[in-house]
């Protein structure tokens, strides 16, 4: 992707920098997790019990175990090598817990939801194509770094990728469904089963405001609600029977409500919520939902 600089009407072409070590990019997202990804960061070059370690071990805001492997070069089958140790980690979650734990960290850990996340310049047809047994979610993410310190992170896929894993995670057991033990699949439907007509109405609607911003905004059913995101999740949407109550990805004070319908969690002190952001909106009809969707809006220019 091209990035321009604006100077006195004058546009100029950014070039693209190389970093002169590859852990040079490992250090620059663990120093700013939270701001890239929205991640805690709890460990980095994390050691297993086979001998591997992980780059970075973190924690999501909805309590997901996120594992982020950083692919060096062409060759290196990071894919694979991200959900290794997602199973080293699923078969040592008191590590994990204990890790947490002594970074006096809160959440309840959703252990039905990990995340595996690959970052990379670029990702080859290999990378997007492999296929065997597994169909499993991984986050791949592309950066490029330009002139003027500028960090450019997209998403290449959300896509659910079929990885060929038989010999990481069979250990010579017969076959079996082993998708259900890495991630636990949500749907639409099981959110918006018990909401009324009118909410489901409303929720349809949102939904299509929502996705109608950007053609590469994905939309991920969690255990506790739907997020809609670009690198980080933007807005997370909890469908009630009689209402839709929305969290804003954007800090305190950052949130223009024109409207005064946000509920800033910090204040007076943090209330714990499952959704990622400081904001709270509930909405029970169409005017209220339009005005949720600018604010919506102003969520997506932020994190986007």
């Amino acid at each position: 992707m091209a990035l321009y600089k604006i100077k006195n009407l004058n546009v100029t072409k950014l070039s693209i920098i190389e970093l002169e070590k590859e852990k040079n990019i490992q250090t620059l997202f663990e120093q700013n997790l939270l701001t890239i990804l929205n991640v805690e960061l709890l460990a980095t070059e994390y050691s297993t019990s086979f001998g591997g370690r992980i780059d970075t071990l973190g924690i999501d805001k909805s309590g997901s175990p996120v594992i982020i492997e950083y692919k060096r070069n062409q060759n290196e089958n990071v894919i694979n090598q991200g959900l290794s140790y997602l199973k080293w980690l699923l078969d040592h979650k008191a590590n994990f817990e204990m890790l947490c734990k002594s970074k006096n960290i809160s959440l309840e850990i959703d252990w039905t939801s990990p995340r595996v996340i690959c970052v990379a310049e670029s990702y080859n047809k290999f990378d997007l194509d492999t296929v065997e047994i597994l169909p499993i979610k991984i986050e791949l993410l592309r950066y490029r770094i330009y002139e003027d310190s500028v960090l450019m992170v997209e998403s290449e896929t959300q896509k659910a990728i079929r990885i060929n894993t038989r010999e990481i995670f069979e250990k010579g057991r017969k076959e079996k469904d082993i998708s259900t033990k890495l991630q636990k699949e949500y749907t639409l439907d099981m959110h918006i089963q018990l909401a009324s007509e009118e909410v489901k109405e409303l929720f349809m609607e949102l939904k299509e405001l929502i996705t109608g911003l950007d053609e590469s905004i994905t939309e991920e059913a969690k255990a506790k609600y739907i997020a809609y995101k670009l690198t980080t999740n933007f807005v997370d949407i909890v469908i009630q029977k009689n209402a839709i109550k929305a969290f804003l990805n954007v800090p305190s004070g950052k949130l223009n409500d024109s409207y005064n319908i946000a509920r800033d969690l910090t204040k007076p002190k943090q209330i714990g919520h499952w959704g990622n952001g400081d904001y709270e909106v509930l909405v029970k009809n169409k005017d209220e939902l339009l005005k949720l969707f600018e604010l919506i809006r102003q969520s997506y220019n932020y994190n986007k």
